[in-house]
């Protein structure tokens, strides 16, 4: 029997995927150098000159932000590349950092490996660069020729991001790419266009919004369209939240980091609500992280782990008709609560309500209700006031639907902060 939309499982890679959490994105490139977000691909090759490149300290900066994952924009919409590739003069070879011999895809996979860190490469298919991007077919093998020297050249690779921002109405031969991914990065995951295994969220500011659904029959394209790419067939896709920590993508001298309040808005929109998140730092024309970027993100991540670093855990167990009851042992007091649903089936809770019932009634005769919402996903937080308990009734609606943990913490804080502002929804003046 077809399985219904619900229970399409996820693969072990899908989930593992999942269990990071939480990724970071490098913008940099010949946009860096003229403060531009989008450039036309005319902007010369002898611009591109870093004079501090340091991708240990990127590395080391995403570590502290709590990433488990980096994603680098090996080649923006403007077409020039952070590596010295076969396919174009349009590269680090033909600008003057380390003599043309310099390679930054070859330095991050490097401090990778020395941090621990899972690489992932951004390869935009639209190229205002390339001559040939207007003839589709002659494209595909520029652009094949370009996956394969990514995919074989710079070790594993974690994740293969495609932006569909610029490509529409291009064709592009997906099959072939997809293919490729399989013989030389079958273990990737591959965002939002052609065969995908996860998706974008749908805007630029890193928020999901409940429910999360992870099985979908569409993608959506850009934060510039209303574009949507319809699947052959649903599919188990969960979504990663992409926004930058300043307002643009790429640096800029005029721009400042999110407040650490904004940030931890963003961190429980996405995080919290079962989604992934990729928090962008822009390299400046150093080739570093900016300083008070650093600081900022050594501020957040310090703030997540005091939080969330120490759980209460409690044991969980099935009441049967969806309700479980959560025990922690003895009285504890926690402002929050951290779920994790069991997804080897596929994604099956639809709603889910937490009470009080530490008087030794059950939710039908009259429990406090601490928190409730839709799905559950990989992870679902909630913050509330402090209360003191020793048990928990979770009541769940879905056909099969299981609870795997949950935790229990004091934070100190008791809501969920407000999001500054929100990304523009209109194509940079570059365009």
């Amino acid at each position: 029997m077809r399985p219904t939309v619900h229970h399409i499982e996820p693969t072990p890679a899908q989930l593992a995927w999942q269990a990071d959490r939480m990724g970071v994105f490098f913008h940099f490139g010949i946009n860096t150098f003229h403060g531009k977000e989008w450039s036309d691909g005319t902007l010369p090759a002898s611009s591109f000159n870093p004079t501090q490149l340091d991708a240990g300290q990127w590395v080391r900066t995403a570590r502290e932000a709590g990433a488990k994952y980096v994603v680098l924009t090996a080649k923006h919409h403007d077409g020039f590349c952070l590596w010295p590739t076969a396919l174009t003069d349009y590269s680090v070879a033909s600008s003057p950092w380390k003599g043309g011999k310099g390679d930054v895809v070859a330095e991050v996979a490097a401090a990778c490996r020395e941090y621990g860190m899972k690489l992932g490469l951004y390869l935009s298919p639209w190229d205002r660069n390339a001559e040939c991007y207007a003839d589709s077919k002659a494209y595909d093998e520029f652009y094949l020729g370009q996956l394969r020297e990514l995919c074989s050249n710079y070790g594993e690779l974690h994740e293969l991001w495609f932006d569909g921002a610029g490509s529409e109405g291009h064709e592009y031969d997906w099959a072939r790419i997809a293919a490729l991914i399989e013989e030389l990065q079958p273990g990737a995951m591959v965002f939002n266009m052609g065969q995908p295994t996860i998706r974008w969220v749908g805007n630029e500011d890193g928020l999901a919004a409940d429910p999360v659904e992870y099985v979908v029959e569409q993608t959506d394209f850009s934060n510039y369209t209303v574009v949507t790419t319809k699947l052959e067939e649903a599919l188990y896709l969960p979504p990663e939240c992409d926004v930058s920590i300043r307002r643009g993508w790429f640096w800029h001298e005029d721009q400042e980091p999110k407040t650490l309040e904004h940030l931890l808005a963003i961190y429980y929109r996405s995080v919290g609500l079962g989604a992934n998140l990729l928090l962008n730092l822009p390299p400046d024309t150093r080739g570093l992280i900016p300083e008070e970027d650093v600081a900022r993100v050594r501020e957040f991540g310090a703030e997540i782990n005091r939080r969330f670093e120490t759980p209460l855990p409690a044991s969980v167990r099935d009441l049967g008709e969806g309700r479980w009851e959560l025990d922690f042992g003895q009285p504890v007091t926690i402002d929050h609560l951290l779920l994790a649903e069991d997804l080897s089936g596929g994604q099956l809770v639809r709603s889910h309500r937490i009470s009080n019932t530490d008087d030794g009634g059950l939710l039908a005769s009259g429990g406090t209700v601490l928190a409730s919402g839709g799905t559950v996903g990989s992870q679902r937080i909630h913050a509330f006031p402090a209360v003191t308990v020793r048990r928990l009734t979770v009541e769940v609606e879905g056909d099969g639907a299981r609870l795997a943990a949950v935790d229990g913490f004091r934070t100190g804080a008791e809501s969920v902060p407000e999001i500054a502002y929100l990304a523009p929804t209109d194509y940079p003046e570059e365009h």
